[in-house]
């Protein structure tokens, strides 16, 4: 009986932590284009959820990126606009160093 109240705690204590995390992730649907804006120059990086099974991380500059990614302006659909510039994305450059012909 003891094992069985043991793991039932553990299992109610798991649950508390997923909603939790899920709960969290702020929804960029719901919130303004400047509020998100706002949200990404105060923290730096945010990850937002953006549909009802996607999110994306916004970052506000090139320190949150890899050594070799480059910034592209994230639109994102906010409350009161369909495309919002949130912020950033960290992504690999469209033409790497060197161009596409590197055999080296």
């Amino acid at each position: 009986m003891r094992k069985f109240h043991f793991l039932s705690a553990a299992f109610v204590l798991a649950g508390l932590a997923m909603t939790t995390a899920a709960e969290a992730r702020p929804d960029l649907r719901r919130m303004t284009c400047a509020q998100a804006q706002q949200m990404v120059a105060q923290h730096g990086a945010v990850v937002f959820t953006t549909g009802q099974h996607t999110y994306s991380m916004f970052v506000s500059n090139l320190s949150y990126c890899d050594r070799n990614q480059v910034l592209f302006t994230q639109y994102g659909q906010t409350r009161d606009a369909r495309r919002c510039p949130v912020a950033y994305e960290c992504r690999e450059p469209l033409f790497p160093r060197g161009g596409f012909n590197r055999w080296d």
